[in-house]
């Protein structure tokens, strides 16, 4: 089986590729103009450019979108994190939460996909904390800043195969290849 990611982000494409790779699914970037709408929510975000590769007539074309939640900041940045990444930066997080005793966060991922002219959407949430200072060079994002919980490396630390074990991404692209795999007449178990 094989599905399509609608993103220009290699990360992403490596992750899904990894996950879904575990049930036999393929992954093909897909260059497509997507519509990116701003909402409060990553599932809102996603379904709405899904919906509208549906309309296009796109089909097996996922879309994942994810944010960063921290509670002390009331959520932010939340479904604007690639933006605050880019305009503030981790810098700019960590000097927000200076003398902040509230470290705990959130990673929420949801992908959604059309299949037969229908969308569906996926959540996928990975509790933690952030860090006073970034450590690793691997994942991207706020990776550096994120431990998740139980664990003490930060996501960046974390090889790609530990990170996908239980990160927002990989929850969420779990359950899309359950999803697939139940309503396939070649149901494949994950591989391992």
């Amino acid at each position: 089986m094989r599905i399509y990611l609608a993103t220009s982000n290699p990360h992403k494409v490596a992750e899904a590729r990894h996950v879904l790779g575990e049930y036999s699914i393929e992954v093909e970037q897909k260059d497509v103009e997507k519509l990116e709408i701003q909402a409060d929510d990553v599932e809102a975000v996603a379904e709405v450019a899904a919906r509208r590769l549906c309309e296009l007539g796109e089909e097996l074309v996922a879309v994942e979108d994810a944010g960063l939640y921290i509670d002390a900041l009331n959520g932010f940045p939340g479904p604007y994190s690639e933006y605050v990444y880019r305009t503030l930066g981790i810098a700019g997080i960590l000097k927000l939460m200076t003398g902040v005793e509230n470290r705990s966060a959130r990673f929420k991922s949801a992908v959604a996909i059309c299949v037969e002219g229908s969308v569906k959407v996926f959540a996928g949430i990975a509790e933690g904390f952030i860090i006073g200072e970034p450590r690793g060079s691997g994942g991207f994002g706020f990776d550096p800043i994120f431990v998740p919980a139980g664990h003490t490396k930060t996501f960046a630390e974390m090889s790609l195969e530990e990170k996908s074990a239980f990160s927002h991404r990989g929850k969420a692209f779990r359950a899309l290849a359950e999803w697939l795999l139940a309503r396939s007449p070649e149901r494949q178990p994950p591989i391992g």
